[in-house]
């Protein structure tokens, strides 16, 4: 990746691959000097030496959010955004966390699809319009000769223990252990399924970095108390570091230089 450039573009769980890959690196020339900037929503770490940047794109949904005179429209058919990512050379796309948020956390107030507008969808539903509308993007706008395209796929998380089986129903908080079994007691998570669907109808090739099902082992590898509100809530989305994400990033190498 000398002279080269990667963006990861999502929501926190690209943020956790991100911070993941950034110390990884360092870990790995320890010596070398390396610059951190951040310009509003992308954040950039470069080695000089090697003029090399892995940059960090905040886009929850990849599909636009506009403010119109109704308040905040989701617009799961449109993406005229983000020129930044027609000019690296690896891109990695996550979104899936931010679909599900309701109430004060969701960050729009109605979705439109052409000319119709709707109060709420399924968020499956939409969640599948927003992906096909981004693989489209990506075949009109990306060079694969020029640029590889990853998704990362869905993280799991670990909110509800009945899962793994366990019928108490609680969240992460105490688990200390993965799931030391050949199969995952839980059913196939519905958004990765849609993933891997939509990516299935394309003729150009974008990576699927499936972690879902290997993620979906590690109940104990969340912040869960131990996280940024600490004791007030268990964090049983986003992942320790080191820990899961070092493994994703394991993976993307290996599909990095594969080809």
């Amino acid at each position: 990746m000398r002279g080269k450039s990667a963006m990861f573009v999502g929501d926190s769980l690209s943020l956790n691959q991100w911070e993941s890959l950034a110390c990884m690196l360092h870990t790995a020339v320890p010596k070398a000097n390396y610059t951190l900037k951040r310009t509003g929503a992308l954040s950039t770490f470069k080695f000089p030496e090697y003029n090399v940047s892995l940059m960090f794109c905040r886009n929850a949904f990849l599909v636009d959010i506009v403010e119109e005179n109704i308040g905040r429209v989701l617009r799961v058919d449109s993406i005229s955004r983000d020129k930044s990512w027609r000019r690296v050379d690896a891109l990695i796309f996550n979104t899936w966390h931010w679909w599900l948020h309701t109430g004060r956390k969701q960050p729009w107030d109605w979705i439109q699809e052409g000319e119709k507008m709707y109060k709420d969808m399924n968020r499956l539903v939409a969640y599948e319009k927003a992906l096909s509308t981004w693989v489209r993007w990506i075949q009109l706008n990306i060079d694969p000769t020029k640029t590889r395209v990853f998704l990362q796929g869905v993280s799991p998380d670990h909110t509800n223990s009945t899962d793994w089986s366990n019928s108490l129903g609680k969240n992460c908080k105490g688990e200390t252990e993965p799931l030391l079994k050949p199969n995952y007691p839980g059913s196939t998570h519905p958004a990765q399924a849609i993933a891997e669907r939509v990516l299935g109808t394309i003729a150009n090739p974008i990576y699927l970095l499936n972690i879902t099902y290997l993620s979906q082992m590690r109940k104990d590898g969340h912040p869960s108390a131990y996280g940024f509100r600490g004791h007030r809530t268990a964090d049983c989305s986003h992942w320790c570091l080191p820990g899961v994400p070092d493994t994703w990033n394991e993976l993307l190498h290996a599909a990095l230089i594969y080809n």
